[in-house]
């Protein structure tokens, strides 16, 4: 069976459970540190697998959400059946089944960051007709020891779109790019990027990027999980170890999850005009971004190790700003097949903007909750945006010797940005008054307001703490 089951009731589950011979059945879940989890059950007769598929099963929310009080934390994990999948690495037939976290009443709970984002989408729906769509690009370094020296040496931090036998794990990432098809993740490509470390000791470790196809925004966020579960399964199965970290090393290339929108309105993409140039509707939505930029790091650069890589400046962004050629601008318009007619594209999401800020230490759910966020606010508030756009804009300020805020510097500034912004994000209840101050909370507990400074006086103490953040998220 290839992609998902799509099941439409409980009856199909249990007869594909019986006809296949299913062995396991996996409760999957993606909590606030946007990691997948599993709760297994095994499968002993169809009253079984009918009770698990209707009740789901109680969890201890304090331990998947830090907004959850203790001592009162039983949630939900109740199934999903248009989420099911065979899983490809149980050494026994297994169904996989994405879960949704609901309350005590079984309700929608309210701080999981998937209901924060579909309230997000929904109010955008409700005051513009619009609907996004995104696509993100997920990067990640494959580490392993070599036993002998490489017969054919890579140039560090020179491996972009590189081919065996340069590249040495190919064939990895090309399995992870079979699988994910397999259980139903559509992927637009996979290739070898930038980064290429390879150290004295025998360990190289290796870039690669896997990018996906354009999607609704709660879709797009589960792939990013369980594909970053398929990924660690994959390299474990080769011996092989992956980070999503966005700094592994201070010299090399960091980890980003450029994230690329596009806003769908009776079907058209509104980020292009009638002749095929870049919107007012699109303008506006890069106004609103841009303006909550600053806040939207908390949801999107969640650890210290973060703004490493801003700092670095390794094709990193750093300044608010945006541009159509530009690698380091905060928001890029990439190429939009202009040779072609619009009718010639199939797809209206071919023409999109570039958010390149985040990485994958983020919960997804909670960033494109922010993101939607922010592009209503620039919608609605269509002279505010544009004026920013126009302020913001490196092709009209070049010449001019225009000095552009820059991004937070670690997780303490994002938080008082955070709290600054709060209003906005919890307007119409879309993010709730906990999930705010627990990320503020977390963010400040890091209390790395310090780490440009180290990074110039004690790097010994900041490659230390990239060790910590090595498999975080």
């Amino acid at each position: 069976m290839r992609g998902k089951l799509n099941f439409a009731d409980k009856e199909d589950v249990v007869k594909f459970v019986a006809e296949k011979n299913v062995k396991l059945l996996n409760l999957c879940h993606v909590p606030e540190d946007g990691r997948l989890k599993t709760l297994a059950f095994a499968v002993s007769d169809e009253r079984r697998v009918r009770q698990v598929l209707e009740f789901g099963e109680r969890v201890d929310g304090s331990s998947l959400f830090s907004f959850i009080d203790p001592h009162k934390s039983d949630i939900y994990a109740m199934p999903k059946l248009d989420s099911a999948f065979l899983s490809p690495f149980s050494t026994a037939p297994a169904l996989n089944v994405m879960c949704r976290y609901l309350d005590e009443d079984g309700r929608p709970l309210e701080v999981a960051p998937e209901n924060v984002l579909l309230r997000a989408e929904e109010r955008l729906r409700v005051s513009t007709d619009v609907v996004l769509k995104a696509l993100a690009e997920l990067e990640f370094f494959m580490i392993a020891k070599q036993s002998a020296e490489p017969l054919f040496p890579a140039v560090p931090d020179r491996n972009y779109h590189e081919s065996a036998p340069f590249s040495v794990f190919e064939q990895v990432r090309n399995e992870i790019l079979i699988l994910l098809a397999e259980i139903g993740i559509e992927t637009k490509y996979g290739h070898s990027e930038v980064g290429k470390i390879v150290e004295k000791e025998g360990t190289v470790t290796e870039q690669h990027e896997i990018e996906f196809m354009p999607q609704s925004l709660v879709d797009m966020a589960e792939a990013i999980a369980v594909t970053k579960w398929v990924i660690r399964n994959v390299c474990l199965k080769h011996g092989v170890s992956a980070s999503f970290s966005p700094k592994v090393s201070l010299e090399h290339a960091g980890n980003g999850m450029h994230v690329h929108l596009c806003g769908l309105k009776n079907g058209r993409n509104i980020v292009e005009d009638v002749e095929g140039r870049l919107s007012v509707d699109a303008k506006e939505m890069i106004g609103g971004i841009l303006r909550f930029a600053p806040s939207l790091a908390a949801f999107g650069n969640p650890t210290p190790v973060s703004y490493l890589r801003f700092l670095a400046r390794k094709e990193s962004p750093m300044n608010i700003s945006w541009g159509a050629r530009n690698r380091l601008a905060l928001i890029r318009i990439p190429l939009w097949w202009t040779f072609k007619r619009p009718e010639e594209v199939a797809d209206p999401c071919k023409r999109t903007f570039e958010y390149r800020a985040p990485d994958a230490t983020a919960n997804v759910c909670l960033l494109f909750a922010g993101m939607t966020v922010a592009i209503l606010h620039g919608l609605k508030n269509h002279e505010e945006s544009l004026k920013v756009a126009d302020e913001l804009h490196l092709e009209e300020s070049e010449g001019k010797r225009k000095r552009f805020k820059r991004l937070p510097t670690s997780c303490s500034e994002a938080a008082r940005n955070l709290k600054r912004d709060r209003k906005y994000y919890e307007a119409d209840g879309v993010f709730p008054r906990a999930v705010i101050e627990g990320t503020v909370r977390r963010l400040k507990g890091y209390k790395d307001g310090d780490v440009a400074q180290k990074l110039k006086e004690e790097p010994q103490k900041v490659e230390k703490l990239m060790q910590t953040f090595l498999h975080y998220g």
